[in-house]
């Protein structure tokens, strides 16, 4: 007798069906949102290192261009009233050229600088103003100076900002400013690139002044506040800065980049003024 052969049909079951399309949709979807979440990162990278630059470089160029049509506008008025009070007395006249002015010994470039001249040079400027120029001829650079280190209205518009409290543009002590290493403009990128005796001008609507740097402090604490004092000297690194009065100038960043973790220092001293 013969016993039928019986073929077994698989029995899938429809839980284990479901638990299956279940975990492919899960990895489905965990996997959208990675490429979304790469997406938006990407566009915060490229919104931060490219966009964020472009708009605070010109911004920052344009009102290089300002202050500089500015000023002009002013030396033509100055000039202007110069002839008029010559006519004047003989004390008016003596007030032109303790400014520097044409045709007495303060004339051209000074390589000592006068306190009295220097004090009324630059006038005190209105909170997050623009009212200088810095020009680093090594580093093709010339940004905006304002008045104070506010993110938002002095520095994130690609300006360099003048720490408050500190010495004004060719006055006795220390003229100290902070600038974005990267991103939104990054004008002090590259000041680890400076070497002792290039220059650094400062323009204001008097007088250019004509630093020369120094000294530099590779890498000390973000609150180390020696480094901008009247006579500049690190707090950390003692071994780092000057013990003696003097007309300095310091330029500070973070570093490393892309951190804020520490600061980079450079210290100039001045070298000489010219009248505008």
């Amino acid at each position: 007798m013969r016993v039928p052969i019986v073929h077994r049909v698989p029995v899938v079951h429809q839980q284990a069906r479901r638990r299956r399309a279940r975990y492919a949709r899960f990895l489905w979807n965990g996997a959208e949102v990675l490429v979304t979440l790469g997406v938006v990162l990407l566009l915060l990278v490229v919104h931060q290192l490219w966009w964020t630059n472009r708009q605070a470089r010109e911004g920052a160029e344009r009102k290089v261009q300002a202050l500089e049509r500015q000023w002009a506008g002013e030396g033509e008025e100055g000039e202007a009233g110069e002839g008029s009070a010559s006519h004047g007395d003989g004390e008016g006249g003596g007030g032109s050229g303790a400014d520097g002015g044409s045709g007495g010994p303060g004339a051209g470039s000074r390589s000592v600088p006068d306190s009295a001249s220097t004090s009324a040079a630059t006038p005190r400027p209105r909170w997050t103003q623009a009212y200088a120029i810095l020009t680093i001829p090594r580093l093709g650079l010339r940004v905006p100076v304002a008045e104070g280190i506010s993110k938002g209205n002095v520095l994130n518009k690609g300006y360099v900002g003048h720490y408050p409290g500190t010495a004004q543009p060719g006055r006795a002590g220390n003229f100290a400013l902070a600038g974005h290493r990267n991103t939104h403009g990054e004008p002090f990128r590259y000041i680890n690139r400076l070497r002792r005796g290039d220059r650094i001008e400062v323009e204001t609507p008097a007088a250019v002044y004509t630093y020369v740097v120094d000294r530099t402090l590779s890498q000390t604490s973000a609150r180390d506040g020696g480094v901008i004092r009247e006579i500049p000297r690190s707090t950390v690194r003692p071994s780092y800065g000057y013990s003696d009065p003097g007309y300095y100038l310091t330029l500070t960043t973070c570093t490393p980049e892309y951190t804020s973790k520490y600061r980079l220092v450079v210290w100039g001293k001045l070298g000489s003024m010219r009248p505008r």
